[in-house]
């Protein structure tokens, strides 16, 4: 109690410095929960807040923060030709990826954050907590060599547009993650497109070739402490792209020549644990399932419209194997799953309680939908071969309307029995 006490010591008054107030409101609330529950014999007596309840799904995601970090360096050092073994040079790899991860998860927050205690401050009530979420999903979802402008301009667009304008925290209609990225993949198609957005730290020479594109703090900072330290294994500024490499994504290879076209690249087994080309933190299939059971066994998402999300998707995909009209259709409904965000889309996007439906029978539809949907779009689209954060987008639109039926419906037959 004595540092709360010392800490309440110095918080600055609301009225004369909003701005002060507002930050050091949400430092404390960060620090300590509420000392406070409800009241009364009918309700639940929990001092769990809104903060509480984003940092469980933030803890959820740490392993794919983890697995993202290290496979930005091993698709980097893959493109070069060297240390290509998985577990190879170890620790140029964890660096690298630090080295991309960082100023992304940094812009990200400070952008978002950054709007969220202004809003806060001229509206004069606490800090949002709903950022919390977004500032870790918008890394995760995003390309490893996104540049950082393009980045803060996302952000900034999708907590004005699509939070702030409709009242903050739990009024927004849209999930904010996936607003950035399609305001990315919009307004900056070939940032998020294309062979080359997935592999970083690449670029073209005076004679158009990709080389290694190396800072100080690789080849000064660091090369000097792994020097210190014996290794043999240091980032070399004269590395150069290997013949023949693509950084091309297991998707973007099915769309253009089937289930044949991806294993001539990539086998099951790379899809599967994520050591692939792809978005930050959506490659590792095993770690995304660990965070949903997570949420799952803490009751913070809906295991209702993970299901009917995966059953929407399967099911599908074997219609569309049925179809067999290309060789897209032809890929094997279960490998649809190797492939892509899906999972990290089912467990962290589809089951935002505030955009998502809220009643149990509306969560079924609205998983399924965005199963289906999803799935139609990624086989179907020849400009985009993915299509769940367009599927959640689009879904986020009907959930009210799915809820209103599913009530009128229970309303109905109430009145049938009465």
């Amino acid at each position: 109690m004595a540092l709360s006490d010392f800490l309440k010591s110095k918080e600055p008054d609301k009225k004369t410095s909003p701005f002060l107030h507002t930050l050091f409101d949400g430092f404390f609330t960060f620090l300590y929960s509420p000392n406070h529950t409800t009241k009364g014999g009918v309700h639940v007596r929990d001092g769990m807040d809104l903060k509480r309840l984003m940092i469980h799904v933030v803890l959820a995601m740490q392993l794919c923060f983890v697995f993202g970090t290290y496979n930005m360096g091993h698709q980097h050092f893959v493109s070069l030709g060297v240390h290509t073994g998985f577990v190879e040079a170890i620790h140029l790899k964890l660096v690298y990826g630090l080295i991309q991860l960082l100023p992304i998860f940094i812009v990200a927050n400070l952008v978002g954050l950054g709007i969220e205690f202004w809003y806060a401050a001229k509206k004069g009530h606490g800090i949002e907590e709903g950022f919390l979420v977004s500032g870790a999903l918008i890394p995760l979802i995003s390309p490893p060599d996104i540049p950082l402008w393009i980045l803060a301009l996302s952000v900034a667009f999708a907590v004005i547009i699509g939070k702030e304008a409709f009242g903050g925290t739990g009024m927004n209609v849209l999930n904010i993650a996936l607003l950035s990225r399609v305001f990315i993949f919009f307004a900056y198609p070939t940032t998020i497109s294309g062979d080359e957005a997935w592999v970083a730290g690449l670029a073209r020479d005076a004679n158009d070739i990709w080389v290694s594109n190396y800072s100080w703090i690789h080849t000064g900072f660091f090369n000097g402490i792994f020097e210190f330290f014996g290794a043999n294994d240091l980032f070399d500024p004269a590395a150069k792209m290997v013949d023949g490499y693509t950084g091309a994504t297991p998707l973007s290879l099915a769309a253009a020549g089937g289930w044949e076209a991806v294993t001539n690249v990539y086998t099951p087994s790379q899809m599967w644990w994520g050591s692939i080309p792809g978005s930050i933190g959506e490659t590792c299939k095993p770690f995304i399932i660990i965070g949903a059971l997570i949420l799952i066994a803490t009751k913070v998402a809906s295991w209702r419209i993970m299901l009917s999300m995966v059953v929407g998707a399967a099911i599908t995909a074997m219609l569309l194997n049925a179809w067999d009209a290309n060789a897209f259709m032809a890929v094997p409904w279960y490998y649809q799953f190797y492939m892509g965000s899906f999972f990290f889309a089912m467990a962290f996007m589809a089951t935002d309680p505030v955009t998502a439906a809220s009643t149990n029978r509306g969560k079924i539809i609205y998983g399924f939908l965005i199963g289906m949907v999803g799935m139609i779009v990624r086989v179907l689209n020849p400009a985009y071969p993915e299509g769940w954060m367009l599927a959640i987008l689009f879904m986020n639109v009907f959930a009210p309307l799915i809820d209103h039926y599913v009530l009128e419906s229970n309303i109905s037959k109430r009145l049938k029995r009465a």
